[in-house]
């Protein structure tokens, strides 16, 4: 994606390049031919600045159509270099960026966008910020968390009319969440989904991202008292309250934040399959048995215990047990929690 997303900002920027050669029928001896005549235009050092940007760029763009990125960025890397007050050397190392691009060098685009973005003014052109553009491309290209948090915090900052917040607040939590900077991972999965669209948002690659925001938000702010040192535990006493028909010690046993009770078809996404119920109202009357021993999941993170007699329509539940993956704490991270009933026998 950051290819494509790259590439189509250098056709909109560069556009002029394929115009031009169409208008004048150009072949590769006719663009060379064009080149000397714009680089003897270009050693007058009389010309203003609005005739030696369109000379340079007319030069970098001929590079480019015929493919000659290397050509392009030695040119416009040594302009640079030599006309440091040049107003328009931002968009110069932008072309520079692209031909990088171009041909799969990322680290060395990476290298100049930053740069451009750090060490020179912004510059609108074809009513674009240069600016922007760098920051859109960093975003795309960078692998390291703590640099993708700072080009998210500036365009969100600079740039909010121009991107989706809403889908920035969570990528940069996630980058947080990638750095183990849990608290303000925490506040940007809380600006996320204080987003109006936040619920309805679709974000390529989290396709469940506002449920496990949600989830993990909420689990943050509760007071988790529900979870067990060991699966052990949490097995004997489950069994010792069944035993014993103690539907409030079920109760208390209970997760308290994303709890569900469903069939094992239904979505876990389902706003019907979380329910607010006590156990009281399936324990009264009821003969309730369950299995000697856990049927483990297919990870060693979950386990289920196999109940039977809570109505005659459903008579087995599947007690589901899960691992707490919470390492914000790390004194509830890896204890265990009842996390949800799954109705009838297990598929």
């Amino acid at each position: 994606m950051a290819k494509h997303i790259a590439f189509l900002t250098l056709a909109l920027f560069f556009a002029t390049v394929s115009t031009s050669c169409t208008m004048h029928g150009t072949t590769t001896q006719s663009i060379e031919k064009e080149q000397q005549q714009l680089k003897a235009l270009l050693k007058n050092e009389t010309r203003n600045s609005g005739s030696r940007y369109a000379i340079v760029n007319q030069i970098a763009n001929n590079m480019l159509t015929m493919h000659d990125y290397q050509s392009a960025i030695l040119f416009l890397t040594d302009w640079v270099q030599k006309h440091p007050s040049d107003a328009y050397n931002s968009y110069w190392l932008l072309m520079t960026a692209y031909a990088y691009l171009s041909i799969n060098a990322e680290p060395f685009a990476e290298y100049y966008f930053d740069r451009i973005f750090r060490q020179y003014p912004d510059l609108l052109v074809k009513g674009q910020s240069v600016h922007f553009l760098c920051l859109r491309n960093l975003i795309q290209i960078s692998k390291v968390p703590s640099k993708r948090i700072k080009y998210f915090n500036e365009i969100i900052n600079r740039f909010p009319s121009d991107v989706s917040t809403t889908e920035l607040y969570l990528r940069r939590a996630l980058e947080y969440e990638k750095d183990n900077d849990w608290e303000p991972a925490l506040r940007s999965f809380a600006l996320f989904l204080a987003q109006p669209d936040a619920s309805t948002i679709q974000i390529a690659g989290e396709p469940n991202a506002y449920n496990e925001a949600r989830q993990l938000v909420d689990f943050n702010n509760s007071s988790k008292d529900w979870t067990f040192e060991t699966l052990e535990s949490l097995e004997r006493s489950v069994k010792s309250a069944i035993r014993n028909y103690d539907w409030r010690a079920l109760d208390s046993y209970r997760a308290k934040i994303n709890f569900f009770y469903m069939s094992w078809n239904q979505d876990a996404t389902d706003p019907n399959s979380q329910q607010e119920f006590s156990m009281r109202l399936y324990m009264r009357g009821q003969p309730i048995s369950y299995s000697d021993k856990l049927e483990m999941g297919t990870t060693p993170n979950e386990a289920y215990l196999r109940t039977r007699g809570w109505s005659q329509y459903a008579p087995v539940w599947y007690f589901y047990f899960r691992r707490v993956n919470f390492p914000i704490d790390q004194a509830i991270h890896s204890t265990w929690e009842w996390a949800g009933i799954y109705i009838g026998e297990r598929l």
